[in-house]
């Protein structure tokens, strides 16, 4: 536990939250500014600041947890789309959003709202030559 650490201290006890499912290595509980009602949260009880730094097993334990969150969610919520999502931004703990699709933009990025929220705008087209570049570059990274 990092003490410093918001989710640390959820995951621990010494601060309370809305807990929705627990085990010896994960915890989900409602998020305390939700995007919508139901949305939730999805942490490892070990820290760990990035979502990629989490061990495989651990990661997809999360996922799991997640889907099953957002099964319950559909029903619930009465909604087609569930959003999964991990951040990092607020609090540096790996942690899965999960949230329940009421509108198409809930979890939209702005740059794809550049008509408004009921449009949906592309951004500009790549170059398919830096495509291809990029994925040549990703392509040599993740053979290593």
């Amino acid at each position: 536990m990092h003490q410093d650490c918001l989710f640390c201290k959820i995951a621990s006890g010494a601060l309370p939250a809305h807990k929705i499912y627990e085990d010896d290595h994960i915890l989900a509980f409602l998020d305390l500014h939700p995007i919508r009602p139901g949305h939730s949260l999805v942490i490892p009880k070990k820290h760990y600041v990035w979502f990629e730094d989490l061990p495989e097993k651990l990661a997809t334990r999360i996922t799991t947890c997640a889907q099953k969150i957002a099964r319950a969610q559909k029903i619930i919520y009465q909604v087609q789309r569930v959003s999964m999502f991990y951040t990092g931004i607020h609090v540096p703990h790996a942690h899965a959003h999960v949230v329940p699709m009421h509108h198409v933009h809930d979890v939209t990025s702005t740059a794809y709202l550049l008509d408004g929220i009921e449009s949906f705008s592309a951004p500009p087209q790549a170059d398919a030559g830096e495509l291809a570049d990029i994925a040549n570059i990703f392509a040599d990274q993740l053979s290593n």
